[in-house]
């Protein structure tokens, strides 16, 4: 049957992989081995036998020829391992380093590469996946949030503020791979130098730093931290990016907890009453400085009118003077009788004395009503003179 003719009762079987080849190559020089070893022991001596009949003969072996077999099958080998190392694969996310002869060489995407064996060597860093260190606990299990563990790590988590008290602190720092190279090659321990580096930023922004302030500016301590951090890191050529730092908790020591709530009620006590009065200040004080004001414009209105009312009357007198310079009579006369016209209507009884009659004259008041205005005002007789007869 030809080569590439399938049988009738199915198809060619495929050959076996990789690893089932070397299995039965060792096998082979397994079974090679122990042939050799059983064909010089169970031989049977020359001259036994049934008579008549020679003896069983030994078969002739060469030994170089089985040599020669035998080496082949590890040249195979060998070249089969050369075949499987030259070829590597890069997963997605990760990023290949090759080295020639330990140097670095070239950086290799995800993918099938091919690399020259015994020669250059892979390392393999993932750059996507996100790198965290603890400080001050520690989580229990994956993803674990709240089965964290404290104790054992008051080292890492007390500090000294900058006016001398104690806080406890705890935090995160989360990174990713910048640079493979540097990452692999520039400093031994990575993750320790992410230990050590955040330690000595953290403390040192926190001892420079109030309590109070620590307490109520975290936001702004972990952008801080992070700034210098990453600053210290890419002195060190760690290559590595920071992603974030999360500071967790931030609290006095156990000893002095309670005294410190003690502390922080009655800041809030004090906080409220400075509200309050702020409050009340703000309701009081804008209104008696809208009532002054209006006081002043009110005051600055009366000036103003009063000088305005002031400059009036002069220019006036100062044209009646005029006008009286000109013709004193007329004016005179004039001025006489604007005055009465100003005065008489608010008089109740009116008398017109004339000098040649004793008697006054009265006048009916007609801006009077009722009754009042047709009773007419009663007349004063003037005294009798002594020389007169009385009628």
């Amino acid at each position: 049957m030809p080569m590439n003719e399938q049988p009738p009762w199915g198809k060619k079987k495929k050959p076996n992989p990789t690893e089932d080849f070397l299995a039965q190559v060792i096998q082979k020089i397994r079974d090679f081995f122990e042939n050799q070893h059983t064909g010089q022991r169970g031989a049977e001596p020359p001259g036994e036998g049934p008579p008549g009949q020679p003896g069983p003969q030994k078969p002739s072996q060469s030994p170089l020829k089985g040599g020669g077999m035998f080496f082949s099958l590890i040249a195979a080998a060998f070249a089969i391992q050369i075949a499987l190392s030259a070829f590597f694969t890069i997963a997605p996310g990760e990023v290949g380093v090759i080295l020639r002869f330990g140097q670095y060489h070239r950086t290799t995407n995800p993918g099938l590469h091919f690399k020259l064996p015994y020669i250059e060597q892979l390392a393999k860093v993932n750059v996507e996946v996100v790198r965290k260190e603890e400080f001050g606990f520690r989580s229990r299990g994956p993803g674990a949030t709240s089965n964290i563990d404290r104790k054992g790590y008051d080292v890492e988590s007390l500090m000294l503020t900058g006016d001398k008290n104690v806080i406890e602190m705890a935090w995160i720092v989360q990174y990713k791979v910048s640079d493979p190279v540097h990452f692999l090659f520039k400093v031994r321990d990575v993750p320790q130098a992410v230990r050590d580096a955040s330690e000595m930023v953290v403390r040192r922004l926190v001892g420079n730093m109030d309590f109070d302030y620590v307490l109520g500016n975290r936001d702004l301590l972990a952008a801080e931290a992070r700034k210098e951090l990453q600053d210290e890191l890419n002195n060190l050529e760690a290559g590595i990016n920071i992603f974030t730092i999360q500071l967790q908790d931030i609290n006095p020591p156990e000893p002095v907890r309670p005294a410190f709530n003690e502390v922080n009620e009655a800041d809030q006590d004090m906080m409220r009453l400075v509200n309050e009065a702020e409050k009340v200040y703000n309701e009081v004080i804008p209104k008696a400085r809208g009532s002054a004001k209006q006081i002043v414009e009110e005051a600055h209105g009366y000036a103003v009118e009063r000088v305005n009312r002031a400059q009036g009357e002069v220019t006036r007198f100062q044209a009646i003077l005029k006008e009286y310079r000109g013709s004193e009579q007329v004016t005179r006369q004039r001025l006489f009788l604007e005055t009465m016209e100003e005065i008489l209507p608010k008089v109740e009884h009116l008398y017109i004395m004339e000098g040649s009659q004793h008697p006054a004259l009265p006048l009916i008041n007609l801006s009077q009503r009722g009754g009042q205005a047709n009773k007419p005002a009663p007349a004063v007789q003037p005294p009798a003179s002594p020389a007169e007869p009385q009628q």
